[in-house]
This record gives structure tokens, sequence and C-alpha cells, in this order.
């Protein structure tokens, strides 16, 4: 083991691929995990318990490498210098930029995408006898004969090879260093690890050195324990897992924090499961990895694939030899022109070549069509417009979907377009009626839904990428319908926005609070009644029962519920506006209301009934029970409110005539 200052370890974290689609994009490769740990966390802690104090991390305005190591184990132990490059450098570029304001003798540089490092001595020793002025390392051969594999992405070099790369710009070890060093006659080594350093660059060869790890080691890292070890089974646990006992475990298999895997379902190592991952029933899953919150629904076959946080399989879906993406992402393919002028002359070009082509397509057409041009080339048009519509959003409008089935809190989203359309049947001679004149301003309007998709598709918010969706309607409203016919249907368009799930941080912040509400309101009605009850934290002790108040009847399914059809009955009726609002936030104290109701009977019957069976039944028809209350209980505000407030009949006013 060494500890010696004068020498640096580089890791060359590089930066994140382009296509939205891919693993890399959403996540840097130096982040994704091995067991509870990054792989980079992993390579640092390796470089510590070396005897390196002084490593330098490169990478390409990634903002997250310094947010993920910062609570490390091995933070105290080294001595981490981060180097940002707003322009690529090259790997020689940081050995030249990590080398500024810093007296090391000697680099070791490592690709931070490295899952078994080899020993530092080794490298050193390997370097110091080849007498060599930089050390290029690679992986074994598959044979003797091809004794060199591909490279290991690992190098030594000395301080006198700052001399030969340029003081500015990009320059690379492969490309340009060694070349510049072999032609000014310097010593360059190649050498061969006794194994297989784990270098990847794909989802393909992170799932093989992952694998090979795994098969290798019997420390995972992090709290994860190894409880079972026998020829078929090598088992890490995480804290609070719930394993079935019908379910069937072979080979190395790491099972993280939160984890539950269902009954009948097989794992096959090599194999790991992520934290609050949920396997269904009857599922296989073979030599794969699945990453944090990923649902996986029953009879599903899962084989060398890499699943990204939060990927959701349906029912009876087979994927093989994949890298499963959270959600599908579509990137934008068209550069939108900045400023309304620009925006103005473009479209008046556009115009022009429509209507160019309109006076062709109309001489097209039959002569009793051409009687009505307007209607047919409207028609066209919308029927155009909207597939193009669908076919750019198609990524957006699949995520919200898996999220409305997924759900049970927003799976009323689900009804809010259909909802909305029978608003628009409900007004349809209203809207009739309401002239239309295209505006412009629909042009900046449509830009801006576009930049806020770009910004939830860039920063990874899928909550602003479906947000994008309701403004990108609104716009091409505004564009083809103008402001009168926007106004008439702003109302709509807003109610629109109650099919979009609310963002992670406003349901993680609201979850526990609103679980504590209703087991500390369903405790309190069933006293109200007589009941002897005690409450120990969101669990209710009834009898001899016991009915934990879970985090998903917290009353969310219920407010967004309820919410949605309280909209929907306040666009319906023809009230003023103050008794609109009324009703609307009654919403909010009615569905916690009914939720707390709900609790409280589905107790008292959980000490009558008995059997799994029925417990679930009468716990969900409680749950549908709870919307005809709740639209009762709006319906019979409206009433009351029509009975305080009472207008009086012309015939009923007197006039006062002053003279």
């Amino acid at each position: 083991m060494i500890n010696d200052k004068s020498v640096i370890a580089i890791v060359l974290a590089g930066c994140r691929g382009f296509d939205k689609r891919s693993l890399e994009s959403s996540l840097s490769t130096a982040l994704w995990p091995v067991g509870e740990e990054s792989v980079l966390q992993h390579l640092l802690e390796h470089l510590s318990q070396q005897g390196i104090t002084k490593a330098v991390i490169c990478s390409n305005s990634d903002a997250s490498l310094p947010v993920e190591i910062n609570n490390s184990n091995h933070k105290n132990n080294l001595n981490l210098k981060f180097l940002d490059e707003p322009l690529p450098m090259g790997t020689a570029g940081c050995i030249r930029k990590a080398a500024e304001n810093d007296d090391g003798q000697l680099f070791i540089i490592f690709s931070a995408a490295v899952v078994s490092p080899p020993e530092i001595d080794l490298l050193l020793r390997v370097h110091n006898d080849g007498k060599s002025h930089l050390t290029a390392f690679f992986n074994p051969g598959q044979n003797e004969k091809l004794r060199f594999g591909r490279p290991a992405d690992i190098y030594v070099c000395d301080r006198d090879v700052l001399d030969y790369i340029p003081a500015d710009g990009y320059f690379d070890i492969k490309q340009g260093l060694i070349p510049a060093l072999v032609g000014a006659g310097k010593t360059v080594n190649a050498a061969v690890l006794n194994n297989d350093a784990g270098n990847f660059q794909d989802w393909q060869g992170y799932l093989s050195a992952v694998s090979n790890y795994m098969q290798q080691t019997t420390d995972l890292g992090g709290s994860l324990k190894l409880t079972q070890n026998n020829h078929n089974q090598v088992i890490w646990r995480g804290a609070n897992i719930n394993i079935a006992p019908s379910a069937r475990m072979f080979g190395h298999i790491a099972i993280l924090d939160g984890a539950s895997i269902s009954e009948g379902a097989v794992i096959t190592g090599p194999a790991i499961i992520g934290r609050n991952c949920h396997i269904g029933a009857n599922n296989a899953v073979v030599n794969s990895i699945i990453w944090d919150n990923v649902k996986i629904e029953e009879n599903c076959m899962v084989r060398s694939c890499v699943l990204d946080n939060q990927a959701f399989l349906r029912n009876n879906t087979t994927v093989e030899e994949e890298a499963v993406p959270s959600r599908p992402a579509g990137l934008l393919r068209t550069l939108f022109p900045t400023g309304y002028d620009l925006a103005r002359k473009s479209a008046i070009k556009i115009k022009t070549i429509l209507q160019n082509q309109q006076e062709r397509l109309v001489r097209l057409l039959p002569n009793s069509a051409q009687k009505h041009t307007a209607d047919v080339l409207s028609i066209i048009a919308v029927i155009i417009l909207l597939f193009a519509f669908f076919w750019s959003y198609r990524s957006g409008i699949e995520d919200l979907w898996s999220v409305w089935i997924r759900s049970d809190e927003y799976s009323s989203g689900l009804l809010v377009p259909f909802l909305a359309l029978y608003i628009l049947w409900s007004r349809r001679q209203e809207i009739a009626q309401t002239p239309i004149r295209p505006s412009m301003w629909g042009v900046p309007a449509f830009l801006f839904a576009q930049a806020v998709r770009y910004f939830g598709l860039y920063f990874m918010y899928g909550s602003m990428e479906r947000l994008s969706i309701i403004l990108s309607i609104a716009a091409l409203v505004l564009l083809m319908c103008g402001w009168k016919f926007f106004k008439k249907v702003s109302t709509v368009l807003l109610f629109l926005c109650l099919m979009l799930p609310w963002p992670n941080r406003v349901q993680a912040a609201l979850a526990l609070p609103l679980q504590r509400w209703a087991t500390s309101s369903a405790v309190f009605c069933l006293e109200l009644v007589g009941y002897e009850v005690v409450q120990e934290g969101n669990i209710i002790n009834i009898g001899k029962s016991s009915v934990a108040v879970a985090e998903a009847c917290n009353g969310l399914r219920m407010i967004t519920a309820f919410v949605v059809i309280g909209a929907w009955v306040v666009l319906l009726v023809n009230r003023k506006w103050w008794e609109k609002l009324v009703v609307l936030i009654s919403c909010l104290p009615i569905a916690l209301l009914c939720n707390t109701i709900r609790l409280a009977i589905t107790a008292v019957a959980f000490t009558i009934l008995s059997g799994e069976r029925w417990e679930k039944m009468f716990h969900d028809f409680g749950g549908y029970a709870m919307m005809p209350l709740a639209l009762g209980a709006i319906v019979a505000e409206l009433k009351l409110l029509s009975m305080l407030m009472v207008t009086p009949e012309k015939k009923d006013l007197v006039v006062v005539e002053r003279k």
C-alpha cells in the first residue's frame, strides 16, 4: 500500500450521452450503481484504501458528481478536486489541467466507469520496472495467443509528459500524447492486467462488468449483508425487504432496501434488485440489473437487461438484452426562430406556400366538394395537426398513460380528457357562435411551451414535460382560433391540468402529513362513536384487530379524484363565480372527510370480517363507495347555496319613485 503525496489519481468521468432515450443521458456512467454505491464511489473508496491521498475528477459540466460523493465514507480520507470542462479538453488535457497548482510527480489515470480496479501497487511497480514515461494497461486477452485484450482505460505517467501536451485546446492520450512521446523518442510501454478491470462504456459492458464482479467478491459495500452463501445462492440483503416464501433465487443476487419480491417469482443471478423495487408474481429475472423504484407487474420475463430508475413493465411483458428507460423521451427535432418578428416573417412565408398548395388541392377536389372548400381544408388541416401533435408528444402521452394505469393516486386523470370533451359538447352552441380569428400570439406561446418541454427533457423533470402538453394545446388553440375562442375554452384548458400527476417533491411533502391526519381523524371518529381505540403511529388497534393505515390510504387518491369531479361539476352548473369557487375549495375538506369515514368503517369491518379476500374486497369497495357520497355532498352544497342566496323575482320588486 502506498502513501505518497506525489502520486495523483485522475478520474475521467466524461459527459452524459445525447440520446435522451439512453441510460447514459439520464445518468452519467460514473454514477451507475454497483450495489448501494455508484461506480465512482466504488473507485474512490478503492483508491483511498490503496493509500492514494489526492484525486482529481474531470467531467463535462456534470454537477451531479460532487453532490453524489459529498456524503460518501471516503470523503475525509481522500483530498478530492473537481475539474469542470465547459469545453472538452481531452484525456491528456485533463492531465494538463490536473497538474496545475500541484507538485505531483506521478499520475494514475482511470476511467470513472471501472468496476474492478486493480491494485495501485501493481500499477506503479509495472510502470517503474518498465522505466517508461507512460504505461498503458490492457485487459487480459481471451487466450494465450491473444494476450492483449481490450484497453483498460488505465494509464500511469510521469510529470515529464506535460512537456508534450499543448498548453490549451483538445488533446487525447491515445491519438495525441502517445504518438507525441513516441515521436520524441520517449518510452511508452503496454502492460496486461492479471484480471479484467471491468471498464465499460455502455449498458452491455456495465452488465457484464457488474456480473463478473459479483461472482468474485463477498462484499458489495454499503449496508448490504451477506445472509446466504452456498453452492446455489449468494444473497446480499438490504433493510426492510419483503420476499414471498414461494419466490426462488439462484446465483449471486443483491436485494436493496425496501424491495419486494412476490410469490412465484424466480430470480437468477448475477442480478441486482434496486431500492423500493416491486417484482410482481410469477416474474422471471435473469442476469439483469434493476435500478431503484422499478415496478414489474405479473408474468413478465426480464433477461440480460438493465432497467432505469422508475421503469415500469406491464403484465405479460418480455424484454431481453435491452436497456429499459424510465419513460419514453423524445428530442426536439425542430429549432424555432427567436423573436416575434422573425416568427411572423416565417409564418407569412409558410402562409404563402400553403395558399399555393391550397389552390392546387382545390383543383383536385370533386366539383361537389369544391363548394365546401373551406370546410374540407379545415378538416384536413385539423387532421394533419392532430397527427403531428400526437406523433411529437407520443412519448409524453405514453408516459401519462403509464402513470394513470399504475398509480392509484392519479388514475382519475384518465377521465379528464373525456370529461373535458363532454363539457365542450355541452357548450357546443355557445362555442359555435364564437368567431374564429387566428392570432399570431399563438406562435410565441407555442415557442414558450416547447421551451418548457426542452427544460423538462434536459433536466429530466417529467412534470415540466407533461405540463408542456397542455401549454402546447393552449398555444395551438390561440394560434388557430384566436383570443375570443381561447377565452371561451380557457376554463376547459385549465381543467385539463388535472390529468397531470403532481411533481414528486410535492407528493412526497404531502404524503406523510396526510397519512398522519388520516390515522388520527379515523381514531377520533371511532372514539366518538364509543369504540376503544389505541393509536400506534399509523396503526389503529381496535378490539383484537390491528389496521395499518398505509401510505396509499393517506387520502391523496380521493383528493385528486374529488377535485376532478368537483371541477367538472363547477364547469357544468350555471352559478355565480364565487359559488363555484366555494364548491371547488370545499373539495379538499370533503375528500379528507370521506377518507376518514372510509378508514373508520373499514377498521370496524375488520373486527367483524375475517379472511384476506373479504378484507381486501371491503377495503376496495369502501373506496368506490365514497365517490357517490362526495358527489352527494357537492350537490347538497349547491342546494344549500341556492337556499341561502335567493334572487327576488321581478314581480316582488317594489319601485319607489322619488319626487
